[in-house]
């Protein structure tokens, strides 16, 4: 026991020599540039009072499930929402989880077996990494965002593969070539899992939707956590791969399910995002305040995510306490979680800034680089 703390102890004093040791802290008051809120619904009164209202009407949405899903914890609430979201995003079949991390530990972890490859985008989430562990597939990875590299690899693997990618990627802020490689998929027979976490409701449903992808993917997953500014996921799919993990998915099976609360905010959300529509147009307007101020990112011109690298750790430290000195909050991301060389602070752009707070933003950022 004593040489194990030890040698957690020696790895918590290496990080904290590098600058890079996690600790939790207090929610912080400023001005928001991190958050994955993109479109201010975590703060949206006019939600808030439509939640409370259904609460309010029933509040035995406040309670605990009691069980998993296959016990005691379903309800007629979990069973209509699925519904209603399957219809939305034009699948035969939804499955909702706790938190997306869950839902892609349940895909990946049970749908590949033992003769399958699982070809990932080297920038994939790290669940999707994590669940890859619990699998008894193979994992490769294709160099992010590059077509021909996947085909490469595609081509010479002999037993089924499934392709893991996300629509629009948390780290670098680009958006994936969805469609090309939804075509590959189609040529070499793989089946193709697009995580839209952070895509929903900036673009609408996300990609798939967007492109009319439906039958060309085996599975979308959708996370409420970010845009829809409340909590949980749901897995998009034919009915018989629902049907298949309820029965296999140790992630589902062995988790308690959450409690009503969650999925009736979820179902509000959708509604609220259909009177709303203004609200992702008025991101991609402040997005485009953001990239007219001159700043190099790998991101995408129409991102809510934006990316500036600053290969230098002590300078991306001394900008992001600059910036909350002066009330922005920003993140600053350092290797391991990204590679090492391309450190960068992390900017996410909402529908409620203001154009001279990113103006603000900008001039103070280009002073660092």
């Amino acid at each position: 026991m004593l040489n194990n703390i030890n040698r957690f102890q020696e790895a918590l004093d290496k990080r904290k020599k590098d600058g890079t040791l996690r600790t939790l802290k207090p929610k912080t008051e400023g001005i928001d540039f991190y958050s994955n809120d993109y479109l201010g619904l975590t703060r949206n009164k006019d939600l808030q009072k439509r939640v409370l209202e259904k609460v309010n009407e029933n509040p035995q949405l406040l309670s605990g499930s009691t069980g998993s899903r296959l016990i005691s914890g379903n309800s007629r609430i979990t069973d209509f929402a699925e519904s209603f979201i399957a219809e939305k995003h034009q699948f035969p079949s939804a499955l909702l989880f706790p938190s997306g991390y869950n839902a892609n530990l349940a895909l990946f972890s049970t749908l590949p077996n033992r003769h399958d490859t699982i070809i990932v985008d080297e920038q994939i989430h790290r669940s999707v990494h994590d669940a890859c562990k619990m699998s008894n597939a193979r994992k490769l990875k294709f160099r992010h965002n590059d077509t021909e590299h996947l085909e490469n690899i595609l081509k010479k693997q002999e037993g089924h593969c499934y392709i893991a990618i996300e629509s629009l990627y948390s780290m670098e802020g680009d958006l994936a070539p969805v469609k090309e490689i939804a075509e590959l998929a189609k040529k070499y027979e793989a089946d193709l899992i697009v995580d839209e976490a952070h895509a929903f409701g900036v673009f609408g449903y996300g990609l798939v939707d967007h492109y009319g992808l439906q039958e060309q993917v085996t599975a979308n997953v959708i996370t409420y956590g970010k845009a829809l500014g409340a909590h949980g996921a749901a897995i998009l799919c034919p009915a018989v791969i629902k049907s298949y993990l309820v029965n296999f998915a140790s992630p589902f099976i062995y988790s308690t399910s959450a409690q009503d609360f969650q999925w009736i905010s979820i179902k509000t959300g959708y509604d609220f995002l259909e009177d709303h529509q203004a609200l992702p147009e008025r991101l991609q307007e402040n997005i485009k305040v953001f990239r007219n101020q001159g700043l190099e990112s790998p991101s995408s011109n129409i991102s809510p995510v934006q990316a500036i690298i600053i290969p230098d750790n002590q300078k991306l430290k001394s900008l992001q306490k600059t910036l909350s000195d002066e009330s922005f909050l920003t993140y600053a991301i350092y290797s391991p979680t990204v590679k090492e060389g391309t450190e960068r602070l992390r900017i996410c752009i909402h529908s409620f800034n203001t154009e001279p707070e990113i103006i603000r933003l900008t001039e103070m950022i280009k002073k660092f680089i």
